[in-house]
């Protein structure tokens, strides 16, 4: 018996198709034209979705989220209770994700982050849907005892978006590192901010 996989809506394929033109082309290549061509749609079928380039990027965040969702896998964080050790193994997993099989997916991200700090109708919109990441999180490590969960969770993403933007767009990036040398990173900032 065969598996039929679920074909993406045309909204999704134009999505994904936005995602991929940003991390290989950047801004300046993303068109509607060059959605509807990458995509193999007929001329005007982006448009027809998006009708503006604010829309069509809303749409690329919109997907942006629900993909990187599913690399972060925020179903699979732990219990707070358990400690530091599971939520940095865990932690680890969802940055090493996005260093390897899920890079081009963060290369799509910093293409958005930059042009939400030019258009201030992307960047609310862009906040709103990253939100939920930092909210887990910051429920997490109030759940491990933190003195500081606001700071605590700033230092966390910024450790963890310093790491990738530094091997997928800056001056390390052609290494990458191991999924140990990412647990043993985070494990060390947990272990500083929670006094364990």
């Amino acid at each position: 018996m065969s598996v039929r996989t679920a074909r993406p809506s045309r909204s999704d394929l134009v999505a994904d198709t936005a995602l991929a033109l940003l991390a290989e082309r950047g801004m300046r290549g993303l068109t509607h034209r060059a959605v509807d061509e990458a995509a193999g749609l007929p001329q005007g079928s982006t448009s027809n979705l998006a009708r503006t380039r604010q829309a069509l990027l809303e749409l690329a965040v919109r997907r942006l989220a629900d993909r990187e969702a599913r690399v972060l896998a925020l179903h699979e964080m732990p219990d707070p209770r358990a400690g530091a050790a599971p939520l940095a193994d865990a932690l680890a997993l969802a940055t090493h994700r996005a260093l390897t099989r899920n890079r081009e997916l963060t290369v799509a991200r910093y293409e958005l982050a930059l042009e939400a700090t030019r258009r201030p109708e992307l960047r609310a919109y862009f906040d709103a849907t990253g939100a939920r990441f930092r909210d887990q999180l910051a429920a997490l490590v109030t759940g491990m005892g933190s003195t500081d969960p606001a700071r605590h969770t700033l230092s966390l993403i910024a450790w963890a978006e310093g790491l990738m933007f530094s091997c997928v767009a800056g001056s390390f990036g052609a290494e990458v590192p191991s999924l140990e040398e990412v647990r043993a990173g985070l494990r060390e900032l947990l272990d500083g901010m929670l006094g364990v």
